[in-house]
């Protein structure tokens, strides 16, 4: 299942200001029960935070199929139930795009140094994959075969955990799109689930044991 947002509730508030934490202002009942409660609340979030900054940097570089994923999304929101502060526990934040003019290396490289220099100035550690080309170096990356993705979308298919499995962007109107395969749930539940569709137990225990330390919160379910 996949859920998809593109427009708020009326009277939906968007702060401009960027707030350290969020746990007196959002939460699932304040959106009401239900997997678009949860969608809300993500937006929310996202609007607090320099997320909805990285999205606009994202937006207006036009690249084709760009999307912001996984971690610092459902992390955010981890940080918001917990009362923690917007970036804690944050690695990186994964900005993807689907670009099958030039599946070069040095096409992409170029894209990660220009979309890095426009990100500087939030300083917040990026990283930029063309989806188009993950399946010509993940073999020899991580011992694995990998599909050739026809979109951003369906590299959120592949990921270690279901859970993490989370994308969002930002529409030339400032609306956001949420978009979820697995759904929403296990994030606001703060389970890791294992997605058994390639052989990653190994990424899988490395992201729960790093996950934990940061989010003792969070519930690890067995590979």
């Amino acid at each position: 299942m996949s859920v998809s947002a593109t427009s708020a509730p009326s009277g939906y508030a968007t702060p401009k200001e960027k707030i350290p934490s969020l746990p007196t202002r959002v939460s699932p009942v304040h959106h009401g029960a239900g997997e678009q409660g949860r969608v809300y609340f993500i937006e929310e979030v996202i609007r607090s935070t320099a997320l909805y900054d990285l999205l606009k940097i994202l937006r207006d570089a036009g690249l084709p199929d760009a999307w912001l994923a996984s971690g610092a999304i459902y992390q955010s929101v981890w940080n918001a139930l917990t009362g923690k502060d917007a970036g804690h526990g944050i690695k990186d934040y994964d900005l993807i795009y689907h670009d099958e003019a030039d599946t070069s290396y040095e096409a992409e490289d170029r894209v990660i140094k220009q979309l890095t220099k426009a990100c500087e100035p939030l300083g917040l550690p990026v990283e930029i994959r063309n989806q188009a080309r993950v399946h010509l170096w993940f073999p020899k990356h991580f011992g694995m075969d990998y599909p050739k993705l026809g979109c951003s979308l369906e590299s959120l298919l592949y990921y270690a955990s279901t859970t993490h499995s989370v994308a969002a962007r930002l529409h030339d109107d400032d609306r956001l799109q949420i978009e979820a395969p697995f759904g929403l749930e296990p994030i606001f539940q703060m389970q890791m689930l294992p997605n058994k569709v390639l052989p990653n137990q190994q990424t899988f225990t490395q992201k729960a044991t790093r996950l934990t330390k940061h989010w003792p919160e969070l519930t690890i379910v067995p590979w």
